[in-house]
Parts: structure tokens; sequence; C-alpha cells
């Protein structure tokens, strides 16, 4: 049995049965119904199709800055195919065709625009750019013309801070913190926007927001603030309201330790601000999310379990995310990167198609909004 017929067959059942005038309700979107099949099943599926019908509804050109990879490859030609926008390849055109060709795509229809940084007409207006950017910090022109030549995260990120995109994928050949140093020689950050990761967990239907996974080691209070207040944000823009819940080992005081005290102060810190989302801390994880432990502690500011957690250093957040979802039963989509003044994401080290896609799908529905407090 295939359990994903539980969304496919109802559909065309419930519009024969329209059809032949035996439905006693008539089910007005069908698409809505099919989607709402498809989460009962599967609780990502509702998270990624409102993703998904939103980028459909507004497509991007992202461009893939490891274009040569099989895998970017793959997810560039699902994205494109799928309507979602415009995919360009960074990379070579016979390494590009090569690789193509390998994972089952013909590279006349293919339809995907492959654009090698060294010949692309664009380079001379790039290498402008990021000179006028970089010529105070030690460079030479002749090392930004390397850069824009043979380094395809200063080519892609230039393709985006000129226009030429909408946002970029990248990550895939290299790790998370050498990719983002590589984009910040050419993205600056968001006014007022704090740049880290963020992760999504979908489990036993609840959509949990984790952060920061990616950027910031130890974080100071004043740091965990600024994290908070990014992850709400996003949140928001996600069509959520951000319930921010601070992750400690203590309870409310018991027991005190160094990096509870940070998180306490964090609080204390938002206290003292005008912030448009619910936030309550320190506390373990079961605290935030059951209901009947919350009942203990009746002063809590909380009205419903959180959906953003907190977490009061990076390893804490990257091992606990990491873990869920080596255990199963629970999808992590990302880390989502936040905080840039342009839209990019960097997919894990190797990541599966599936995973460089949703990448994709967020840098084209993420797209970047002018940050202030709270």
């Amino acid at each position: 049995f295939d359990p994903r017929l539980i969304w496919y067959v109802p559909p065309f059942v419930a519009q024969a049965a329209m059809d032949t005038g035996v439905a006693r309700k008539p089910i007005a979107d069908m698409d809505a119904y099919r989607a709402s099949l498809a989460q009962r099943l599967d609780p990502t599926a509702g998270f990624l199709q409102k993703i998904s019908g939103s980028v459909l509804a507004n497509p991007k050109r992202i461009v893939f800055a490891e274009g040569e990879d099989p895998s970017v490859i793959r997810a560039a030609y699902a994205y494109q195919s799928g309507g979602f926008g415009k995919a360009i390849l960074c990379g070579r055109e016979n390494l590009v065709h090569e690789n193509m060709r390998l994972v089952g795509l013909d590279p006349d229809t293919a339809g995907l625009e492959i654009i090698n940084a060294r010949l692309s007409e664009r380079n001379p207006d790039y290498v402008d750019a990021l000179y006028a950017r970089l010529q105070r910090q030690g460079y030479l022109k002749r090392d930004v013309q390397r850069l824009i030549n043979q380094d395809r995260n200063s080519f892609a990120a230039s393709m985006v801070t000129l226009g030429e995109a909408d946002g970029m994928v990248t990550g895939v050949t290299r790790s998370f913190d050498q990719a983002l140093e590589e984009v910040l020689r050419v993205v600056d950050p968001a006014p007022g926007g704090r740049i880290m990761g963020m992760s999504v967990v979908l489990a036993k239907g609840h959509t949990l927001f984790v952060a920061d996974t990616n950027v910031t080691e130890l974080p100071e209070a004043e740091e965990l603030v600024e994290i908070a207040c990014e992850a709400a944000r996003a949140v928001k823009r996600l069509g959520f309201k951000p319930r921010v819940a601070f992750m400690s080992y203590s309870t409310f005081g018991n027991p005190m330790g160094l990096r509870s005290e940070k998180v306490r102060e964090a609080v204390a810190m938002l206290d003292e601000m005008e912030v448009d989302f619910e936030y309550e801390g320190e506390m373990p994880p079961e605290l935030a999310l059951d209901p009947e432990k919350r009942a203990n502690y009746p002063f809590m500011r909380l009205t419903d379990s959180a959906n953003i957690l907190i977490m009061p250093a990076i390893h804490a957040a990257s091992i606990s995310t990491k873990l869920v979802q080596s255990l199963g039963g629970a999808t992590v989509i990302g880390p989502v990167l936040l905080g840039l003044s342009k839209s990019v994401q960097i997919a894990p080290l190797s990541a599966s198609v599936s995973k460089i896609l949703n990448m994709a799908m967020m840098a084209a529905y993420d797209q970047p909004v002018e940050s202030g407090e709270g």
C-alpha cells in the first residue's frame, strides 16, 4: 500500500461525485483540499506547500553557485521545471553539460541558463562593484578580478547584489563557515538584522524554529536578544505568530549557572524593550512545549506552546536539531540563513537534491525586508 494514495485518490473521487451530482457539499478549492489531505499524512507537506504556493505565484531568478555539481544540477532543473522561476547555473559549460548527461538531462532541452564567471559579459561590472567595496580592505583590483573569476560565491553574490538574480544557493561543496565568509565579502547584513541560522523542525503536527544553529558559538545576552528578534521577524514572514522560549538546563533560576545567567539577562533586556512577540525564559524544552508542565508556573507569559526555541549556544542548537533528525519521526529543514540584505541560502555540505531544492525555495520565498528592533 502506498500511503500517498490517501491524498492522491480522494480528490478524483470528490470531483466525480460533484460531476454526477452525488456530492452533498461541493468542494470549491480542489487544490486546497488536496493540500489539506497531504498535510494530514505528512506535516512537512503543509509547510512546504505554503512556501511553494507563494513562490509559484511570484517566481524568482535563483543562481546556483555550484552549478557543476550533479545534485545541484538536478535541484536547479526541479526548481525551474516546477514553475518556481528561472534557475541559473554558475560553472564551465562543458563540465555542466557533462554532468547534466550524467544525471539523465539533455543539455539541449533542459533549458537551464549556464554562466561562466570568467566569460560573463557582466564580469567587468562585478569587478568594479566589488573593488569599490574592498579597495580599503587590503584588496588590489587584480585580487578582486581573481575573486570574480575563480570564486563562484563571489560571482553569484555579485549577480544578486547587482540585480541579475533574486537570490542564490550555495554550500554543497564547502563548509557553511567558508561559504558565509565568501558571501559576506559581497553582501551586507540587513540594517538592524542579525546574521544567524534557523532550523525548521516539523514533528507530530508541530512546527518549531530553532536558533542560532550556525553562526554565534557562545552568544552574550545582547546577542541572544538579537537572535530572538531576528527569528521572530522571520517566523512572522512565514505566517506564524512568534512565541519565543529561551532554552536552558535551568528552570527560572533553578539551578543557576554561567550560561543560564546569560539567558536570564537576555529576558530582562527584552523586558525593557517594546517587542511585538511573546517570550519567556529560562526553561528546558519540555516546559516550553508541554501545557501540563506549564500549569505549574502560572506566571509564565506564553499564551500557548512556544514555536521558537532560542538555544544558549550554537552547539546546543546544532546537536539538538541533528539528533532529532537522526532519530527519525521529524523532518528538519535548513538551517535557513537570516539577517542578510540579500536573499542567500547555504545548503548543508553534500546536501541531497531535495534539501538543495528546499534552500532554493527559501531563497525565493524569504526575500529580505528592512529590519528593525522588535
